[in-house]
């Protein structure tokens, strides 16, 4: 059974950093690509970073700030975030795409704001 959990978020002040990780199961990670999205209040669901194949790509929002990373040996990706604005602030998801069926984790609230 596929299952992500996220962890990490939290407030942090305008210029600050958090990172999220993400924690997986049930599948072969190391074969995947791991996606990170987030959705702001009212807003709909982006894609943030994303990570596959040693390649990664990034929103234009976040380039230079933020960098996607995954330890294949702990199932876990990441999300370091630089630089935080409060526009930055959502709840962040972990998602995979298995065998055509798609998953994603609980999400993370990140707050920026001081």
């Amino acid at each position: 059974q596929v299952q992500l959990v996220e962890s990490g978020g939290g407030l942090v002040q305008p210029g600050g950093s958090l990172r999220l990780s993400c924690a997986a199961e049930g599948f072969t990670f190391s074969i995947y690509t791991m996606s990170w999205y987030r959705q702001a209040p009212g807003k709909e669901r982006e894609l943030v970073a994303a990570s596959a194949g040693g390649r990664t790509n990034y929103a234009d929002s976040v380039k230079g700030r933020f960098t996607i990373s995954r330890d294949n040996n702990k199932n876990t990706v990441y999300l370091q975030m630089n630089r935080l604005k409060p526009e930055d602030t959502a709840v962040y998801y972990c998602r995979v795409s298995v065998l055509g069926s798609e998953y994603w984790g609980q999400g993370t609230q990140v707050t920026v704001s001081s």
